[in-house]
C-alpha cells in the first residue's frame, strides 16, 4: 500500500473505478437506459434482482425516493441480504440448480418485461439460470457483472456460462476477482470491498438515463418523491395509483 491513510486509498480505488465505468460503460449505460424507457413505453413491467451483496444494487432503484416507481424487486427467499441465518445459507443458494426457475414460474414476470439481474461474478448458477429463465419467457435481461470473473474464474453452472453471456445488455463493473481494493502487509487478506458503491452508481446512472429518456418522448417519468418532504405522499399516491398494476412491492 502506497501513502495515505486506508480511507483515503479506498476513496482513490473507489473514485478511480467510477472514473472508468463512467467512460469505458458509458455506452451501454445508455443502452440500458433507453431499453427501461422502451418498456416502460411500450407497457411493461420493471423488475431487478441480486442475490447476497449484489441484492444491495437491486433493492437501491426499488421504491425510493427519487428513483422509478415501476422498478420491483424479484425476490429469492433466503438470498436477498445477510438476514438469513445462517447467513452462509445465502451463499449455497445461489448455487441451487432449479431455484431461479421456480422462481420465475411463481413471479409475475411476462414477456414484454424488463430484468435488471447483478451478480459480481456471475458464475454460480442463480444468475445464470435466472437470466436464461427470464429471457426464454421473453423479457429483455441487463446483467451487472465483473467481467474479469469470466476470464479468471470457471462457471458452475452445467452449461459452462456466466451471466453475461445470456444479456441483452451487459454493464461491466470492473470489479477486480476477489472485490477487495487494499492490502497491507499487517494484514492477511485484501480487504475493502467497492462493488456495492460501483454497481449502486451504475445503475443509478441508467435510472437517470430513463427518466431522461421517457421526458425526451413526452412521457413524464414515474418518479418517487421522498416522503420527507412536504407534498411527498400526495405525489407519490398519484403515481402509485396511475402505475398500480405495474408495481408489485405494494402487494
Amino acid at each position: 500500500m502506497s501513502d495515505g491513510t486506508p480511507a483515503d486509498l479506498f476513496f482513490d480505488a473507489a473514485i478511480d473505478l467510477l472514473r472508468r465505468v463512467r467512460e469505458e460503460e458509458a455506452e451501454a449505460i445508455a443502452a440500458a437506459g433507453t431499453l427501461l424507457a422502451d418498456t416502460v413505453a411500450d407497457g411493461g413491467r420493471l423488475f431487478a434482482f441480486g442475490a447476497g451483496h449484489s441484492s444491495l444494487a437491486a433493492q437501491d432503484v426499488v421504491y425510493r425516493a427519487g428513483g422509478l416507481a415501476l422498478m420491483n424487486l424479484l425476490a429469492v427467499p433466503g438470498v436477498v441480504g445477510v438476514d438469513v441465518t445462517p447467513a452462509t445459507l445465502g451463499s449455497a443458494l445461489e448455487r441451487v440448480d432449479g431455484l431461479a426457475s421456480a422462481v420465475l414460474d411463481t413471479s409475475p414476470v411476462r414477456s414484454g418485461d424488463a430484468l435488471v439481474i447483478i451478480s459480481l461474478s456471475g458464475r454460480n448458477a442463480l444468475p445464470v439460470e435466472m437470466a436464461l429463465g427470464a429471457r426464454a419467457l421473453g423479457l429483455k435481461v441487463i446483467g451487472v457483472t465483473s467481467v474479469a470473473y469470466a476470464a479468471q474464474t470457471t462457471s458452475r453452472h452445467a452449461s459452462g456460462t456466466f451471466l453475461k453471456d445470456h444479456c441483452d445488455i451487459v454493464l461491466d463493473s470492473k470489479i477486480a476477482v476477489g472485490d477487495a481494493e487494499l492490502s497491507l502487509d499487517t494484514i492477511p487478506a485484501p480487504f475493502a470491498p467497492a462493488s456495492t458503491v460501483v454497481t449502486t452508481a451504475l445503475l443509478q446512472a441508467v435510472m437517470a438515463t430513463t427518466a431522461a429518456t421517457l421526458a425526451d418522448r413526452g412521457i413524464e417519468p414515474p418518479l418517487l418523491r421522498s416522503g420527507n418532504v412536504d407534498g411527498g405522499h400526495e405525489w407519490n399516491g398519484r403515481v402509485l395509483r396511475e402505475y398500480g398494476d405495474r408495481i408489485f412491492y405494494r402487494r
